[in-house]
């Protein structure tokens, strides 16, 4: 029942996330986030954030769970095999697995926006297509957690 709850709870937030301008992009790729915004009364604290991998949920030590909710487009216009489609799908889930305590609560939305060349990749799952798509979504997810750090920092003060 949660799980339902969470789908239809998640289409417009996605919605939402893809409304904004990418965060990152590469050849292949792009990536849209909504970082969930702490209130300014919340209380910092500077301890380590333990992560439950199992369900993907970073809990705060305040005792508030925040959640990284993950999307995908994979459209078939540009990955026409299944096999393909569902190679980019798990990459992105091991990829972000990797990056789990380093990425910040809110909605991630990665969308394939061109299609692989078939000259270069023949066959639909190749071991140079998974090298390939695992490159081009860690260089997104650096370039993500770059920017997003840098917009965090107070802009420095003139005098």
């Amino acid at each position: 029942m949660a799980s339902r709850l969470l789908a239809l709870d998640a289409a417009p937030r996605f919605e939402a996330a893809m409304g904004q301008r990418p965060i990152a992009r590469t050849p292949h790729f792009s990536l849209h986030v909504m970082v969930e915004r702490k209130l300014s009364t919340a209380p910092e604290v500077n301890t380590p954030v333990p992560v439950d991998e199992s369900i993907g949920q970073v809990v705060e030590a305040c005792g508030v769970v925040s959640q990284l909710r993950l999307g995908m487009v994979v459209p078939k216009r540009h990955a026409r095999r299944s096999v393909t489609r569902n190679l980019v799908r798990r990459q992105v889930r091991e990829c972000v697995r990797l990056h789990l305590a380093e990425l910040p609560a809110g909605d991630w939305v990665l969308r394939l926006r061109a299609p692989f060349d078939r000259n270069t990749f023949r066959s639909a799952a190749s071991t140079a297509l998974r090298v390939g798509v695992r490159a081009e979504i860690e260089q997104l997810l650096r370039d993500a957690l770059r920017r997003l750090a840098s917009a965090q920092r107070p802009a420095p003060r003139t005098a």
